[in-house]
């Protein structure tokens, strides 16, 4: 990529998050009374639907302001960073005093009502619904103790990542929304453990550097074994195998999940460089690139939400899962152009580019870009952001994908990291 290339997208990503999807969030999700954010919004970013607050997004919300306070490449002002802080700070504080099960029980709460009240889902008799909450608020607390320096939410988080750690490896966990059948193992599991080790490396080589090796080791088995247990010769990583490993044809072992795929390959680049291995930005290069050519829609563009290991609609025997509700999800929704697959997939091959120097890489991204600028920012000028959801050929769908939220996480991580890896890039 030539200089002007990169200047001209730094230009257009940087307006892109500070004009258009930053003011969105700042006008609209901030709860001034309680702390923490409000995003239980339409796909059109019009109506509020709820003032509850789901931990998953209100750690996330966390993460965010947090990593934009810490950018140091020129696009904010020291006022801004502040400002995000602040931001920070009120979500954290919300997720401290209200997101436990109990003092001390350290189990995360599905969702909570705008004061901080536990609720209980209807038809559920329990609180901790899914272990992604406790996922998301580990990335939270962990982004804002590296900005912050904070000693007491390292810890909250060091207590909540452990916990985490022993229910995962245990197998004994809630996923809802989505359930693990029986007999199964998933990718995002490991993809989890991969994400959040590097978030608290982060943080500890800063606050905790004596847990940094333990840290390294736990992020190598992850990746480690990603490569072994789910991706195959042909560098197709199933979303699903069965829980010796093995894989057979049917339709939860064959399919996949690219959105998953793209997002966690630079979770394993990230983990390569941390690491000092090569071999992990080699494979998730060559892993990225499989899942762009399998999930790509040849009819329509855009990148579809699930896919056949050999691309389009997936297939395989449902006998045996055919009521299990990842079979059901699969075959109803495959073919959904989601925001945040976009978005992840921006950032990705950007990164792959700049590993390799592949022009492959920089010809998806293009590809990929006039896709997600032609259908995902919002038409309404005054709303702004990105509609979150569309159907195949392209059309705003209102339906709820994972919560029933709209969650600005994707759109703007990726955006930060764009930035800064454009801005890294023009320095070379």
């Amino acid at each position: 990529m030539d200089k002007l290339k990169n200047r001209a997208l730094l230009g257009f990503y940087e307006n892109e998050l500070c004009n258009n999807i930053l003011p969105f969030w700042l006008d609209k999700s901030i709860d001034k009374e309680n702390g923490g954010f409000f995003n239980c919004f339409d796909n059109k970013g019009i109506k509020l639907l709820s003032r509850d607050k789901y931990t998953w997004s209100q750690g996330r919300f966390v993460w965010l302001w947090s990593k934009l306070a810490m950018t140091d490449c020129g696009t904010f002002t020291k006022a801004q960073k502040s400002k995000f802080m602040d931001l920070a700070k009120s979500g954290r504080d919300f997720l401290f005093e209200h997101c436990l099960i109990a003092p001390g029980d350290f189990r995360c709460v599905y969702v909570m009502d705008e004061t901080g009240r536990h609720k209980l889902l209807p038809g559920y008799d329990r609180y901790d619904l899914s272990i992604s909450a406790d996922n998301f608020v580990i990335c939270g607390f962990a982004k804002y103790a590296e900005a912050s320096g904070d000693i007491e939410t390292y810890e909250f988080c060091k207590n909540l990542y452990k916990s985490y750690l022993e229910r995962v490896n245990s197998g004994n966990y809630p996923s809802l929304p989505y359930p693990l059948p029986p007999n199964y193992t998933t990718h995002s599991r490991l993809m989890g453990i991969s994400n959040l080790t590097r978030e608290m490396h982060f943080a500890a080589r800063i606050l905790d550097p004596g847990y940094c090796p333990e840290l390294r080791d736990i992020l190598k088995e992850a990746n480690d074994g990603i490569l072994d247990h789910f991706v195959d010769e042909n560098k197709n990583l199933r979303e699903y195998v069965y829980s010796d490993f093995s894989y057979d044809e049917n339709l939860l072992c064959n399919h996949m999940n690219p959105g998953h795929i793209i997002e966690d390959m630079w979770f394993m680049i990230g983990a390569g460089e941390l690491l000092g291995n090569d071999r992990y930005i080699k494979e998730a290069c060559a892993i990225t690139l499989r899942a762009l050519q399998a999930g790509w829609d040849n009819e329509y563009g855009g990148i579809l939400h699930f896919c056949g290991i050999n691309g389009g609609k997936p297939g395989g025997s449902t006998e045996g899962i055919a009521n299990e509700h990842m079979t059901k999800l699969v075959l109803n929704s495959w073919d959904d152009k989601l925001w945040w697959i976009h978005s992840e997939a921006l950032y990705t091959t950007l990164l792959c580019y700049e590993k390799t120097g592949d022009e492959k890489f920089l010809e998806w991204h293009d590809k990929i870009f006039d896709y997600t600028f032609s259908f995902f920012p919002n038409p309404d000028r005054e709303t702004r952001e990105w509609l979150q959801i569309l159907t195949r050929d392209g059309k705003p769908q209102e339906k709820v994908v994972a919560l029933l939220v709209k969650d600005p996480f994707h759109i703007t991580r990726n955006l930060i990291l764009i930035i800064e890896l454009l801005y890294s890039m023009l320095e070379k």
